[in-house]
């Protein structure tokens, strides 16, 4: 069903479509609240060190990877690696994303749920209203796993329609929806009284903050962030044109989603502020303290911290659907082509696994009693697999193979796209993936397993 692989039509398409793969809700609650307690600006300049020591090379590793092979992630290391066990890897990455998916849709799944909930006012209240009804919602043995199969869903009529027709088009409307609505909420959070404390706590460099954890916590951050380990990337650039700069694309992507977890930062941290409230971190901090903070902090004006609300949910309910997306397409396009039927029976397989993985998810929240292991709830379990177990080592896969299987002379012709660009940074970029990203993965995975 090779016929039925799409590609990229823009250059703008291909930045946007990457990019929303990589903005998610982490960067709205994982990236402002470790800025601001690992030193603010101090954080936020090794943040982008990390970036460009770890996050751009491994982005442009697996570009290559799929570019080259024009194929699905388990056939495009097969393809490369000449059917050596190799392939492995790109399974795996399948298997991952399956997960996250399932996982991640319960959390776009409350999302939506919110959104409604905001729509029809049911978010006004004081701090121990707004934790009960999150506690009452999450514990509800109906609620949480039909918003996790609706936003599954959701996201199926977007990739069911192709590359360009679903994925493309999509995120061309999403990612700047995304930004508008953001922008938005940032210029109402600064212009609250008191906000300048939250925009110092942010911005004002404490290097004195600046340990050995937060050197680890932003390093951790830009591996995560970028969606690397996952067979994103290497799916979304096996739609990639010949022309397709992978270096300049993957400095693009890079910039917007870290512009993104910014931003999300004047959003969150001056409203907080504002009202005297210091923002935790996870999921509390979306579902219990930010619809108390917007409820106070726009008070002065009626019904605007109603409208903030809105906008708010709609934001997260984009994001999470930018990156469930790109999720999604690396299952559908695995199983279409491997086991040769259509796209529609392809994404109608990974949704029906997604969902069914999705709701024991959501059940193992609150619902039910016991449903996990080792005193964890299945999410839990799911979240701790992929992140500290399954990313690392296939991100540290892709860089062994790369760097040290690849031929140069493949590697190179995909950094200069067959000679026509120059190829200055390629013996940068080479020794990255050979040691510096190899290292840092290393670094990476021993810490989320508590070594140090």
């Amino acid at each position: 069903m090779t016929s039925e692989r799409g590609k990229f039509g823009t250059k703008l398409g291909v930045i946007l479509a990457t990019a929303g793969s990589a903005v998610g809700l982490g960067n709205i609650w994982r990236f402002p609240y470790m800025a601001g307690q690992d030193g603010g600006a101090a954080f936020i300049l090794i943040y982008i060190g990390c970036i460009l020591l770890l996050g751009i090379p491994g982005m442009v590793a697996e570009f290559v990877v799929g570019r080259h092979s024009a194929a699905n992630a388990a056939r495009a290391y097969k393809n490369l690696s000449h059917g050596r066990p190799w392939q492995i890897v790109g399974y795996m990455g399948v298997f991952t994303s399956m997960i996250i998916l399932g996982f991640y849709a319960v959390v776009a799944g409350w999302c939506l749920q919110y959104l409604v909930a905001s729509l029809w006012g049911q978010l006004q209240g004081d701090a121990s209203y707004v934790s009960r009804y999150f506690q009452e919602f999450s514990s509800h043995p109906v609620l949480p796993a039909f918003w996790t199969a609706a936003f599954i869903l959701l996201t199926h009529t977007v990739v069911v329609k192709g590359v360009r027709k679903g994925i493309e088009k999509t995120s061309n409307l999403l990612m700047p929806a995304l930004f508008v609505l953001l922008v938005i909420i940032v210029i109402a959070a600064c212009s609250l009284p008191g906000a300048g404390k939250g925009v110092e706590f942010l911005f004002k460099p404490d290097f004195s903050k600046l340990t050995h954890n937060v050197m680890l916590d932003a390093l951790g951050q830009a591996f995560f962030s970028l969606s690397l380990g996952t067979a994103c990337l290497c799916t979304y650039a096996s739609y990639f044109s010949r022309q397709t700069n992978l270096l300049s694309s993957a400095f693009k992507i890079a910039g917007i989603d870290s512009l993104i977890a910014i931003l999300a930062g004047l959003m969150i941290f001056p409203a907080a502020f504002s009202v005297g409230v210091n923002p935790d971190s996870g999921p509390s901090l979306i579902f219990i303290t930010l619809p108390n903070v917007f409820q106070q902090a726009f008070s002065a004006v009626p019904g605007l911290g109603y409208v903030i609300s809105i906008l708010f949910y709609a934001l997260l309910s984009l994001a999470a659907l930018t990156s469930t997306i790109s999720m999604h397409e690396i299952g559908t396009a695995f199983f279409y082509e491997e086991l040769h039927i259509t796209r529609r029976k392809g994404a109608w397989i990974e949704t029906t696994a997604c969902v069914a993985i999705g709701i024991v998810c959501a059940l193992s929240v609150g619902a039910v009693e016991g449903l996990g292991l080792f005193g964890k709830s299945v999410m839990d379990c799911c979240d701790y697999l992929t992140s500290n177990i399954l990313m690392p080592l296939g991100s540290f896969a892709t860089c062994i193979f790369l760097g040290w299987y690849v031929p140069r002379k493949v590697l190179y012709n995909e950094i200069t796209n067959w000679g026509t660009l120059r190829g200055r940074l390629f013996g940068v970029w080479l020794f990255a993936i050979r040691f510096v990203c190899p290292l840092c993965i290393l670094i990476i995975f021993l810490h989320q397993m508590g070594v140090f």
